[in-house]
């Protein structure tokens, strides 16, 4: 946990620590600290039955894109006053935690939005892969998706 730091961004192959990572975001300031969890399910696009997701990263690289979304999201909602992006490397079971987002602003509405930026945005340009296994074999997820820049998912100021 990152002491004294506004920002806590982490890949690893451990569970995530999401009761740490709340509790971090508290401060004398926020009225607000939204949570946000990625659980494995069971099935995914066009695949019922999924047993685990295996969860890859380039992990120096990583970590770097998911700054880059902290500090853009920082740039849109600056009373924000913690932020916590956290993924999980590792094989995940169904009902296990694979991604946290923790946001934390005087007012919930940009401890939501900024919340919802970090988990919509990380997807996209960070470099982390999921392998599907299923009770007929184990592949790629299907699920693939353009890279984009952090910057093009950026919202504009009136949205």
């Amino acid at each position: 946990m990152p002491e004294g730091k506004r920002d806590w961004i982490e890949v690893t192959p451990e569970p995530l620590p999401v009761e740490a990572a709340t509790r971090w975001a508290f401060t004398p300031r926020a009225g607000a600290v939204v949570t946000f969890q990625g659980i494995v399910r069971d099935h995914s696009d066009g695949r019922n039955g999924v047993t685990a997701l295996t969860y890859e990263a380039f992990e120096d690289e990583a970590r770097r894109i998911l700054a880059e979304v902290v500090a853009s999201a920082r740039s849109s909602w600056p009373s924000v006053e913690k932020l916590a992006v956290l993924h999980r490397v590792a094989e995940l079971k169904v009902s296990e935690c694979s991604v946290v987002v923790v946001a934390s602003s005087p007012h919930r509405a940009e401890a939501f939005e900024a919340a919802r930026f970090c988990i919509d945005t990380l997807k996209e340009p960070a470099p982390i892969w999921k392998r599907e296994h299923w009770e007929g074999g184990v592949d790629w997820s299907t699920c693939d998706h353009e890279l984009r820049s952090v910057q093009a998912g950026k919202p504009s100021k009136a949205s």
